[in-house]
C-alpha cells in the first residue's frame, strides 16, 4: 500500500531558506538575536563591508548605460585576467557585439597599476566610437579603474558577486585561451609573439553565434560601415 506524503509550504520553506547553509542562515540568526533582545552577544554579520571596495561606487552594473546590454551597439567590452604561477597572468578583453578578443601578458606583476597600464595600452589603440565601456568582476586589480578611464575615456563597470555570467562572452574567451594554456602555466615563460598568435587564431575562427563569421571579420564590417556613414 502506497503512501501519500504530505508537506506543507512551511516546510519547504524552512528547508530551502532556513535550513541552508551560508550567509542567508546567519543573517536570519543575527535577526532573530536583535528581535529577542539579546543583544550583548549578536552574532557579527558575515556579509562583507559596503567599504571593503570603495572603487566600487558609481560604477556597479546596474549603473552601466543600458544600451551596453544590447550586443547590437558595438564598442562594449568585456575582461578579466587569466591568472598563473609567479605572479604571472594575461589581461582578456572581448566586444561584445563583434567577439574580437584583445589580450596582453602582465609583466610578472599583478597589482592594480600594472593591470591598468596594460589595459590602457590595449584599448587606446581603438577609435573612440569602440570605446563605450567595460564590464569587469569586483577583484582588486581594478581598484585604479578611473585611471584608466581618464585616459581611454572608457568608463568601468562591475558584475555582482559571484555572477560571472554577467559578463559570459569574456567568460567563454578566457575558456578558448585555456585550451591552448591550462591552467598552471607559468605566463612569463611565454613570449608575447606566442601569445599575439593565439589571438590571432582565436581572431580568425568562425563562430556560430556570429552566423559562422570571425570576429575579425564582424569587426571589419563594423569599421566599413561607419566609414561610409555620412
Amino acid at each position: 500500500m502506497r503512501r501519500t506524503l504530505c508537506v506543507s509550504h512551511e516546510t519547504i520553506y524552512k528547508a530551502l531558506y532556513v535550513q541552508g547553509r551560508g550567509a542567508l542562515r546567519h543573517e536570519l540568526t543575527v535577526a532573530k538575536a536583535l528581535r529577542s533582545g539579546r543583544v550583548s552577544r549578536t552574532p557579527a554579520s558575515r556579509l562583507p563591508s559596503r567599504d571593503v571596495r570603495p572603487w566600487l561606487a558609481g560604477a556597479r552594473l546596474a549603473d552601466r548605460p543600458a544600451e551596453a546590454a544590447d550586443r547590437a551597439v558595438p564598442g562594449h567590452w568585456e575582461g578579466d585576467l587569466v591568472v598563473g604561477p609567479g605572479n604571472s597572468g594575461l589581461v582578456t578583453l572581448v566586444e561584445r557585439a563583434t567577439r574580437f578578443a584583445l589580450i596582453g601578458r602582465l609583466p610578472g606583476t599583478r597589482d592594480s597599476e600594472t593591470v591598468i597600464d596594460v589595459l590602457q595600452h590595449q584599448i587606446i589603440q581603438l577609435p573612440r566610437w569602440l570605446r563605450q565601456t567595460l564590464t569587469w568582476d569586483q577583484g582588486q586589480e581594478m581598484a585604479r579603474h578611473r585611471d584608466f578611464t581618464i585616459a581611454t575615456g572608457c568608463p568601468v563597470f562591475f558584475c555582482d558577486p559571484h555572477a560571472p555570467w554577467q559578463r559570459g562572452s569574456n567568460e567563454n574567451l578566457n575558456g578558448l585561451v585555456r585550451d591552448y594554456y591550462p591552467k598552471g602555466t607559468d605566463f612569463n615563460a611565454v613570449t608575447d609573439a606566442e601569445i599575439q598568435a593565439m589571438v590571432t587564431q582565436l581572431n580568425d575562427r568562425p563562430r556560430k553565434t556570429l552566423g559562422f563569421h570571425t570576429p575579425r571579420e564582424k569587426l571589419d564590417e563594423l569599421i566599413s560601415s561607419v566609414a561610409l556613414a555620412p
